[in-house]
């Protein structure tokens, strides 16, 4: 009898795991594919590799502009760039099952189905099948690619993030369907590579869950680079032709036909949940998605749920934070919950971006009143130096308590600054904290005073 079982090894079922050992749970781990879960094998992590390699890629392209001839034109070699990334989720993957050695978690692989309260049945890819008890069990199963209900994926001419990830060759030509994080990030990596990219949003800006005006300096960074950008686009229609796909796209300007070698559909996720058997012992799902209290209790007891297959924001940071929550509300230490409105995101595009807290246009549509401190970075002497002045720090404040709202941020490595941030609004501090707070100059991270003195008239521009 185990105290924890996890269905699942991504970022929040590893996690889950490693905690319970932490905190003496006698834990097991089932897992029907490779350890780290999509996030490790098929998303986050192999995604930023094959980013990096186009990065560099485009960073020989405009060496000049550093005072550095390349006398060879550079070349992208698609196989050791898919390789590296492979080589990268490969090597992490092992460094779960060292932890989970480590720690004295035990791993069964195979796909796990909850048969009755407490007991879950695991069927081997070669037909075995054995029984595991537990006191309490965790679903982690994550989430899938979706797709258009007219044009499923097909692995070849219609493909998702994991045929995206490993291209045998570079196509021609790519439409991706879809820009969010996922998308958008896809989309910049085969036009970097070379690929002729078309990337089409259904709303009228591309990453829509971000500000405005970052999404709008997105879309012109990436037409910049040669992308064609489609808003407001809606796809009616993909037919397969010999050399790849014919679409149809409804745009403000009337319908458009589209041929390309390959399409990537990009519509967002969908979460694991059939043949565990949840409705079987009980479970209660709410709009295609396991229900769930603060502790992540599901309507059973014993039985809880984390990640993507619950209606909190699909990411792996969440998902972790979300395991170590529940491991340890089942061993009964105190626990505060989690604040979803200071969840930063990420998106890895060039230029990158990141945000937490409100965007404009939710403030305006509360009725919340607000100021704005913002900051270019083509004034920053950090982003001058490197090249790399597009976007800017944008930060929402409270007009009567200053604390901050929303903080919005485009530009180069901004992924790297959102968690001061995101800290300075868990301990509540004020834009006039941050501006009394000695920034290093020079650094991109200097925007975020920059903006802060901004929104109070003080400007400083170091």
């Amino acid at each position: 009898m185990y105290d924890l079982l996890v269905i699942g090894s991504g970022p929040g079922g590893y996690v889950a795991a490693i905690r319970a050992t932490q905190l003496g749970l006698k834990t097991v781990v089932v897992e029907r594919e490779e350890l780290g879960g999509i996030c490790l094998n098929w998303g986050c992590i192999p995604t930023k590799a094959l980013l990096k390699s186009a990065q560099i890629f485009q960073s020989f392209k405009k060496s000049e502009s550093y005072g550095i001839e390349i006398a060879i034109e550079p070349v992208a070699q698609l196989d050791k760039v898919v390789g590296r990334s492979r080589e990268i989720s490969k090597g992490m993957s092992r460094g779960i099952e060292y932890l989970f050695k480590k720690g004295g978690v035990e791993l069964v692989k195979g796909s796990a189905k909850i048969i009755s309260k407490g007991v879950v049945e695991v069927r081997g890819d070669d037909g075995s099948s054995t029984t595991i008890e537990s006191k309490n069990i965790i679903i982690a199963t994550g989430a899938r690619a979706n797709s258009l209900p007219f044009a499923p994926i097909d692995g070849e001419k219609i493909i998702s993030y994991r045929q995206a990830l490993v291209p045998q060759t570079l196509p021609a030509s790519i439409a991706v369907i879809g820009s969010g994080a996922i998308g958008s990030e896809l989309a910049y990596f085969y036009r970097a590579m070379g690929s002729e990219v078309t990337l089409i949003e259904y709303l009228p800006n591309i990453v829509p869950l971000e500000d405005s005006e970052v999404s709008a300096t997105l879309s012109r960074s990436f037409r910049k680079l040669g992308m064609k950008v489609l808003t407001s686009a809606k796809v009616t229609q993909i037919e397969s032709t010999n050399d790849g796909c014919k679409l149809l796209v409804e745009t403000k300007k009337g319908e458009v036909e589209i041929e390309v070698e390959r399409v990537l559909s990009a519509v967002g996720v969908v979460p694991n949940i059939e043949n565990l058997g949840l409705e079987e012992v009980g479970v209660e799902l709410e709009r295609g998605r396991v229900k769930v209290n603060q502790n992540f209790a599901t309507s059973v007891k014993g039985i809880y749920a984390i990640g993507d297959v619950i209606a909190t924001p699909a990411l792996a940071h969440v998902a972790s934070a979300e395991a170590i929550k529940c491991v340890e509300a089942i061993a009964g230490l105190p626990v505060l919950p989690i604040d979803y409105g200071n969840i930063p995101s990420c998106i890895y595009t060039t230029p990158e971006i990141a945000s937490v807290g409100a965007t404009e246009a939710q403030l305006k549509e509360s009725g919340v009143e607000y100021k704005v401190g913002k900051f270019p970075f083509t004034a920053s002497g950090k982003a001058t130096t490197s090249g790399e002045r597009e976007g800017f720090a944008k930060l929402l404040i409270d007009p009567v308590t200053d604390q901050l709202l929303g903080a919005h941020l485009i530009g180069d490595g901004v992924t790297e600054i959102i968690s001061g941030i995101v800290t300075a609004r868990t301990l509540q501090a004020k834009s006039e904290d941050i501006i009394e707070s000695i920034h290093p100059h020079p650094t991109m991270s200097e925007a975020i005073m920059e903006a802060a003195a901004a929104a109070g008239n003080k400007v400083i521009h170091l």
